[in-house]
């Protein structure tokens, strides 16, 4: 059965429709430091508003502890959300209590309220599915539909996201149609020649990912912390950069899978270690053969690939049709060690097929290091939901809505 689109739903006039959206943005001293999850929920929620609904959007934003916490409010996305819409959006002061009720008892057609944050309730997380159920049964109350739209959230059952949606006649946004469109492109019919890039601090959230894409890719590049299992795994001296020991073996048998399946393996050539963390760190670039060779010796920490690896990686990438990349090269918060990503990223840039920013950190990283949304042929809005689908993965918050791996 195929994914139930928004059209399933019938005329939206007049009906209390709620939007589950991912507005879970980076907030520094009460301010939005990346807006791209909101401006992603905009085509639904102007779909729902051009279709005169009745509006509710509700979303997560960090990691309350299943209890109000200011620092976690999402007034300061009603703020944005209503600046990038062009029109009122009235914030509930809480999630199914009388400010949200009262809040959806006074929309009209084409009006948008926001609740508070999700998981201000524990039923929105619990282990429990009858936690979870009723929590799920309180929100339903509020609404005639239910549009799922938070992509990054898909591969959680949570009440939000699994639970309301069995409660209500239920259907995916555009978010979700779109992510999905582009993910199956990498998966099922990827144009060749078709390259992974994979970095970010651990090897273990990776495993998953390079096993199911090994048969598929052509090319799969390996950056940020986890190039260090993948060098030690050779027999070479890492310092003190970060090593996922109980991880040797698995890499030796990815490299060897790869030699066989004729896939090339790109890794670093150099890599830039520093004497400490930290932007203020003494630094060299070092061959990746002698990490240890630095002033600094065994504690030298690798925090960024190198100059020759970044220009190999580029040389790769722009080679491809077909480009998917999920991981920062470095600590590219920390400006001495932000190159190798950047030049990753302009590489993605000049991809003449498909490229893809998987999200997560890497999302936030080319924003932060100036790209803008529309240089790439796609900026994913879920790290680890991408990562699971790409990984074979049920996604329960799919298959809820009628998908099917």
């Amino acid at each position: 059965m195929p994914l139930r689109t928004i059209e399933s739903l019938g005329p939206l006039a007049g009906k209390n429709v709620i939007v589950r959206c991912d507005l879970n943005v980076p907030l520094k001293d009460g301010q939005i430091t990346d807006d791209g999850r909101i401006r992603a929920s905009l085509p639904t929620l102007n779909a729902l508003i051009y279709a005169g609904a009745h509006v509710i959007v509700i979303s997560h934003l960090g990691r309350p502890d299943g209890a109000p916490d200011a620092k976690y409010s999402l007034a300061p996305v009603a703020q944005r959300l209503s600046e990038l819409l062009g029109k009122a959006v009235t914030f509930a002061t809480d999630t199914v209590g009388s400010a949200a009720k009262d809040a959806v008892d006074e929309l009209g057609d084409g009006d948008v309220a926001l609740l508070e944050n999700l998981r201000f309730n524990a039923g929105e997380t619990a282990k429990d599915a009858g936690e979870r159920a009723a929590f799920a049964e309180r929100l339903a109350s509020f609404g005639d539909a239910f549009v799922s739209d938070g992509f990054g959230v898909v591969h959680r059952k949570q009440a939000s996201v699994y639970e309301l949606a069995e409660l209500l006649p239920s259907a995916a946004g555009t978010l979700i149609a779109t992510e999905l469109d582009v993910l199956d492109r990498l998966t099922e019919s990827p144009t060749k020649p078709y390259t992974v890039v994979l970095g970010g601090s651990k090897v273990s959230d990776k495993l998953g990912v390079i096993a199911h894409l090994l048969p598929r890719v052509d090319s799969l590049l390996i950056g940020g912390g986890m190039l260090f299992t993948f060098l030690a795994a050779q027999g070479h001296g890492v310092g003190g950069s970060l090593l996922e020991a109980d991880q040797l073996d698995t890499v030796r048998g990815y490299l060897a899978k790869a030699k066989e399946l004729g896939v090339e393996i790109v890794l670093p050539t150099d890599v830039v270690v520093a004497s400490k963390f930290g932007a203020d760190a003494e630094h060299e670039v070092r061959p990746s053969d002698d990490i240890e060779g630095s002033p600094w010796g065994s504690a030298g920490l690798g925090l960024d690939i190198g100059p020759e690896t970044a220009a190999r990686f580029a040389e790769v990438i722009r080679a491809s049709e077909t480009v998917f990349w999920n991981g920062p090269m470095g600590v590219f918060e920390l400006a001495p060690f932000a190159a190798g990503t950047k030049t990753v990223a302009a590489a993605l840039t000049d991809v003449p097929g498909l490229s893809v920013v998987g999200g997560g950190d890497s999302a936030a990283a080319v924003r932060a290091l100036g790209f803008q949304d529309d240089q790439f042929g796609h900026i994913s809005t879920g790290g680890g939901a991408s990562l699971e689908f790409l990984e074979g993965k049920s996604l329960p918050g799919l298959e809820v809505l009628g998908w099917q791996a």
